[in-house]
């Protein structure tokens, strides 16, 4: 069997397309650095700097991990591609609330317009977030020496500008995901998040070390600890990740021409443990994100005390976030796998689930899909809180509580097997071995 690193190599196509990742991973990564015109890099960085060994801001640690360290960079990327993914679910939901709306969806070219409004809401959520953003520049300025040390243009001009170039940042995001999707390898905006993660390990691994050094033996054994925890917790999402549930279909033979269909041997539907994937978590921090950002740049009283309750380390942050992660579980699934198009796609093809009457099929199909969502959502609102206890119970630092447990794990892990998948399709396609031993990223049968 021959090798498959030498097919990733040899087959053409699937080499451009990794390349061509790879080089659309470098330009993201470029611009998490490059920043926004009229502020002063070297007094912003000194203030987090400060305030990193204060014991940071949750909120702002918090963004600036899924942003890839643009946040605190100020980049021209520091709102990453959650605006996108928050208009994404704000679109999902008015195709449910509005017939009309999921009429035009259905139309002749209807996909193209709904891209169209979102993306138009996109840019109506970057503009937001980006003027809170010259808001929070406001709060930095007394600790900086005031907003003539922070910037070097008038503050309005900066408001201006860095609301055009963050609104523009994230809609450049936004095409370098569809590119990759189109020309290269994976989902392009899983895959920016992915990098965005990625990109925090080597920070983080440093202030682990610091973090250990600087205390008593204690600390050595809590890492350790965690560290298996860690393995642990990767083991059994790739496990849960290839879970199945294989519901059998028998199909009726039936003559077309001079052509025979149907009567398949063996022919199943497979269900997923988790059917979404690492949806809802991205989703479900996509929307806590955004009340975060919008709250941090206004100083009321009452909102100031709401902004504290949803910091990613307190409990009603946590409590929002089990829910949502359990609400997208379900709502994705229905929308990915709805039992009744399924049911009469089986129907339609002289198909029947062996010991279930036809009217009954849908019934059937979402008391399964029921069944394996709440524990899958369940299990995945577990790990995506391990963060919160590792901070809580061993102080860990948030950047690491964040690597090693928690949303980041699932994406990493979540975007690393589609990702495999992909490759393994390719390199099966051109008599290639898989990336695994037997050649096949086997599913587990439950």
């Amino acid at each position: 069997m021959a090798n498959p690193f030498v097919g990733i190599v040899r087959i053409k196509e699937l080499r451009e397309r990794i390349l061509f990742t790879s080089a659309m991973l470098i330009v993201f990564r470029i611009g998490a650095h490059i920043p926004i015109p009229g502020i002063n890099v070297r007094v912003l960085t000194n203030y987090f700097r400060n305030l990193s060994q204060d014991g940071g801001n949750a909120i702002v640690n918090y963004l600036d991990f899924f942003a890839g360290g643009a946040f605190t960079n100020f980049s021209v990327f520091m709102l990453g591609i959650m605006p996108y993914i928050s208009m994404s679910i704000i679109m999902q939901l008015l195709l449910i609330v509005f017939p009309r709306l999921k009429k035009i969806s259905q139309e002749e070219g209807g996909k193209k317009k709904i891209q169209k409004y979102q993306r138009f809401g996109t840019v109506g959520i970057c503009l937001v977030q980006s003027f809170v953003v010259t808001q929070y520049t406001q709060s930095i300025a007394p600790h900086v020496g005031g907003l003539e040390a922070l910037l070097s243009i008038d503050f309005l001009a900066f408001s201006l500008i860095a609301m055009l170039t963050v609104t523009t940042g994230t809609m450049f995001l936004m095409w370098i995901g569809e590119q990759i999707t189109k020309r290269g390898i994976g989902n392009g905006i899983s895959i920016l998040i992915f990098a965005g993660i990625v990109a925090r390990i080597p920070s983080a691994i440093l202030e682990l070390g610091e973090w250990v050094q600087a205390g008593d033996s204690s600390r050595l054994v809590y890492s350790m600890l965690i560290l298996a925890i860690f393995v642990a917790v990767v083991t059994l999402v790739v496990y849960e990740q290839q879970g199945q549930r294989k519901i059998p279909v028998n199909y009726a033979k039936r003559v077309v021409g001079r052509k025979m269909y149907g009567g398949a041997p063996n022919a199943f539907i497979p269900f997923k443990i988790n059917p979404s994937g690492v949806i809802p978590v991205i989703f479900a921090s996509s929307i806590l994100t955004l009340p975060m950002q919008l709250l941090s740049g206004i100083d009321v009283g009452w909102v100031n005390a709401l902004e504290s309750a949803l910091r990613p380390d307190r409990i009603m942050y946590n409590v929002l976030y089990v829910l949502l992660i359990v609400f997208f579980a379900y709502f994705y699934t229905q929308v990915s796998l709805n039992p009744t198009e399924i049911s009469k796609q089986i129907r339609e093809n002289g198909g029947s689930i062996p010991g279930i009457r036809s009217d009954r099929m849908e019934e059937y199909l979402t008391k399964i899909l029921n069944r394996i969502v709440l524990p899958g959502s369940l299990y995945l609102a577990a790990i995506a809180i391990l963060p919160t206890i590792y901070m809580a119970i061993f102080s860990f630092p948030s950047s690491v509580s964040y690597v090693l447990g928690g949303t980041s794990l699932l994406i990493m892990v979540g975007v690393d097997l589609d990702t495999m998948s992909q490759i393994d399709g390719y390199l099966k396609e051109h008599n290639y071995g898989g990336l695994t031993k037997k050649g096949r990223l086997k599913g587990r049968n439950l």
